[in-house]
């Protein structure tokens, strides 16, 4: 499999996702990541996209995604806890607050599809080139893009960990 981005993605592929909607296919399908089917073959080592992870991504996790990459696991949000059972080794982080621009969960806080939350933590780390790639590929990747431009902004101005909570406190109160 060869990676069509400087960064390293991985997608662990679990049961519930409906194939035709399934954007982590997509990306294995064109190349961007590497498909995984088992959670013991997930490199150990990467930003691992968890929803229920304490800590929140944010631009000081730039040296992680360069080194070991970043791993969303792909799956239906029905069944989002059982997606993360298995243990996986490496640095757990959740999103911030971002709208989802997708049409399954359009407008949904935290209800992001595989690609909008790999392009989401590429876009704080620092990789927003990269981020804008990914979304390229799909026609409503530009709405994700409108909905959240400037949150994700914000969060990748954030010095750290603390700064991305405050902005995205600041912004839940509105």
């Amino acid at each position: 499999m060869r990676f069509l981005m400087t960064v390293k993605l991985y997608v662990l592929r679990r049961p519930g996702c409906d194939p035709a909607k399934c954007t982590g296919l997509k990306l294995a399908r064109l190349g961007f990541v590497k498909l995984i089917k088992e959670s013991r073959w997930a490199p150990r080592g990467t930003l691992i996209l968890n929803p229920f992870a304490a800590q929140v991504v944010s631009p000081s996790d730039r040296a992680v995604v360069e080194a070991r990459g970043v791993l969303a696991v792909d799956g239906s949000w029905t069944e989002a806890r059982e997606l993360f059972k298995p243990r996986l080794r490496g640095e757990h982080r959740r999103l911030p607050y971002l709208l989802a621009g997708n049409p399954v969960n359009y407008g949904e806080p935290y209800m992001l599809s595989t690609l909008e939350a790999l392009a989401a933590a590429l876009y704080i780390v620092g990789f927003p080139k990269e981020a804008e790639r990914l979304l390229s590929i799909y026609k409503w990747g530009g709405t994700f893009m409108s909905l959240n431009r400037e949150l994700l902004e914000a969060y990748a101005k954030a010095a750290d960990a603390e700064e991305v909570e405050k902005v995205e406190r600041e912004v839940k109160e509105v």
